[in-house]
């Protein structure tokens, strides 16, 4: 795979928006790709178990957790089941927990910060929508591409040089 360097992207293709600077790397994958899809819930995780319990091919799952920063939205345990499922990374506009884990778990996690309670589990939200946050709206199908540099998105798979 191409080397996911996202100041180089810019350069190249400055059409592509860049999410403002508020995100944290907490993934054993530091730079990672792919096509989103969304799932947009507040302080409840299940669909984001949902998402992830199902075959990713490579994608990332954008969450908009509407920034709350009273629990997490996604552990040590969706971890594991996104890597199983092929899933490339997930960018949570909102907490994330078991960081030490995390760490070495191959996904790449942006998060807005780490918080040990876990979320509520009553089935709210909605997924595969448009979903706006840090200065971007970010549509299913889009691409994402993410690195210790920020994250950028582009209306389609970029050719990246190697």
């Amino acid at each position: 795979m191409t080397a996911i360097i996202t100041p180089d992207i810019c350069d190249a293709h400055p059409e592509v928006q860049v999410l403002d600077p508020i995100f944290v790397s907490y993934g054993g994958r530091e730079a990672f790709c792919g096509p989103i899809r969304t799932v947009k819930c507040f302080e409840d995780n299940t669909l984001i178990k949902q998402a992830v319990s199902e075959p990713g091919e490579g994608a990332v799952l954008v969450v908009d957790a509407g920034g709350s920063h009273r629990c997490a939205m996604l552990g040590d345990m969706l971890a594991e089941l996104a890597v199983d499922n092929g899933w490339s990374g997930v960018v949570m506009y909102g907490c994330v927990r078991d960081v030490d884990v995390l760490a070495e778990t191959d996904l790449g996690v942006h998060a807005l910060g780490a918080h040990p309670r876990r979320s509520e589990k009553r089935g709210e939200g909605s997924r595969d929508i448009t979903v706006t946050f840090a200065g971007v709206t970010l549509r299913p199908g889009q691409w994402l591409y993410a690195d210790n540099n920020g994250i950028v998105v582009a209306e389609e798979r970029l050719p990246l040089e190697s």
